[in-house]
């Protein structure tokens, strides 16, 4: 029970540790106390409406918001349509399955309706994401606001930088801590697998080419193989299908729960990067913790990591702008 309380304290002091006064520039709880009383309210009103109906849409914000937040900070740029024959994030291999930009720009449509001009899309979408997993019954946590949208989105950046499903331990952590991030942070936000899909060409190379010999006899060795051969027959039939989905979760992919972390510890991780955390001793002490208590505590690690996340490199003051439509910078 000492366990769970620090946990519990210390996600509570990351919900307040970002506040500052209102003249520093910084995010806080209540940006738009006076400026645009309700925005918070439409963003959670539109999300219980919705949500529920296409539920599959909570982890697709969650990426997005990932996404977005590790190619230059909380911005909005993973937004941003490409403009003039130069391509933007969004048409970056890592973001090329992402499909939730009409939805956030309907959503922050109803908020300008309200506010126009007000309040950002970077924001619209850090509240969303947060909004849509409460509906599916997952952790809620504290979005302090005032990001402003950033004006640039390059293809490349998001190629670099974004963590990509066939890396290892080192290169995980590496790309983590280069966004101020750490190794729990690592842990707590691969827990997001346990909601959403994946397609079969974004972890095939384990199922049927893993050292270059080629066939269903080249399995990555790490993978379960029982669980390897039924997503060969049953999912992944051949190693250049780009088009099947796959649950991360299978059976409970659309219910945030500790069923990722179990599947790990069963050798049924998807990704390669999912097994990297079996593959160093802290983390994988982290993964046999989490999964063996109860949900809460792993909704409170994951809360706390997730106010991590949007304080990456966000902009604040007089810097960027409030974008009226989210895939375009203003005119």
């Amino acid at each position: 029970m000492a366990a769970v309380a620090t946990i519990i304290v210390l996600a509570a002091m990351v919900g307040t540790a970002s506040a500052a006064d209102e003249d520093g520039g910084k995010l806080r709880q209540g940006f738009y106390d006076q400026s645009c009383p309700r925005a918070e309210q439409i963003v959670r009103h539109y999300m219980e409406q919705h949500v529920p109906h296409a539920p599959s849409v909570a982890a697709t914000l969650l990426r997005t918001h990932f996404h977005d937040c590790f190619v230059r900070g909380c911005d909005g740029s993973v937004l941003l349509n490409g403009t003039n024959g130069n391509e933007a994030e969004k048409d970056s291999p890592p973001n090329a399955s992402l499909r939730g930009f009409a939805f956030v720009d309907r959503v922050k449509a109803v908020v300008e309706q309200e506010c126009p001009g007000v309040v950002s899309c970077a924001d619209v979408l850090a509240l969303a994401a947060r909004d849509a997993i409460g509906v599916i019954g997952g952790p809620f946590w504290r979005v302090p606001t005032g990001r402003r949208d950033g004006r640039v989105s390059l293809k490349q950046e998001a190629l670099d930088q974004i963590p990509g499903p066939t890396m290892n331990f080192t290169d995980l952590l590496a790309s983590f801590q280069s966004k101020g991030l750490e190794l729990p942070d690592l842990v707590w936000l691969s827990g997001a697998h346990t909601i959403g899909i994946a397609h079969c060409d974004s972890f095939s190379e384990r199922l049927y080419n893993f050292t270059g010999r080629g066939g269903p006899s080249d399995a990555d060795p790490s993978l379960n193989p029982v669980y390897a051969a039924n997503l060969r027959r049953t999912k992944c039939a051949t190693p250049t299908d780009n088009t099947t989905i796959v649950e991360m979760d299978p059976g409970s992919f659309l219910t945030f729960d500790l069923g990722y972390y179990r599947g790990l510890l069963k050798s049924r991780g998807l990704f390669q990067s999912d097994h990297a955390l079996l593959m160093d001793a802290a983390a994988r002490a982290d993964v046999e913790s989490v999964a063996s208590g109860p949900p809460e505590v792993f909704f409170q690690l994951f809360a706390r990591s997730m106010v991590r996340l949007g304080m990456l490199e966000v902009k604040t003051g007089g810097e960027g702008e409030i974008r009226r439509h989210c895939a375009v910078v203003n005119s």
